[in-house]
């Protein structure tokens, strides 16, 4: 099973299209560090985190993450043993914060990009994620609620996300 985004307004999965955003500025094949661009490419995807306090569990075949307050996501290039990794939150490396006081993060799948040996400064914190209103993403691939749910509904462990 491919996610397809075929462009910046469009999710594909089977013959289910979904309204998306992806990163301010674009999709690139040359992601950097904080370029709000969507990297391009074919990526595995990772676990669903999910908040239990906000939703119940979803039915999916992913392995299923409670998000914990002490859950963050490195994206501190002055860290490459952490960088881009699930971490404990420290004060000492820059970090994406799992639980967030907004609901994008209430469902949250990671992208395998740059994932099994990051470059450090590549890009990092590349999610499948929730939005209200559509507006670009410093990165990441953004669909609403309801989307996301039939997505994981559709989706197997080994789905892979093409973005184009």
């Amino acid at each position: 099973m491919i996610i397809f985004v075929k462009n910046k307004h469009t999710l594909h999965i089977d013959e289910f299209k979904f309204k998306c955003c992806i990163g301010k500025k674009g999709s690139t094949i040359n992601k950097v560090e904080g370029d709000k661009k969507t990297p391009k490419g074919s990526f595995e995807i990772e676990n669903l985190y999910f908040r239990k306090d906000r939703i119940e569990k979803p039915k999916t075949s992913l392995k299923c993450i409670e998000i914990k307050d002490n859950m963050g996501w490195c994206n501190d290039v002055d860290f490459p043993l952490k960088y881009n990794k699930l971490i404990k939150i420290n004060n000492k490396s820059k970090h994406e914060k799992l639980k967030r006081k907004d609901n994008k993060y209430d469902l949250l799948i990671p992208i395998k990009y740059n994932f099994k040996k990051p470059v450090i400064g590549s890009g990092s914190c590349i999610f499948i994620h929730m939005t209200k209103d559509y507006k670009p993403t410093a990165g990441c691939v953004a669909i609403q609620k309801k989307d996301f749910l039939i997505m994981l509904k559709l989706i197997k462990k080994k789905s892979k996300i093409k973005i184009i």
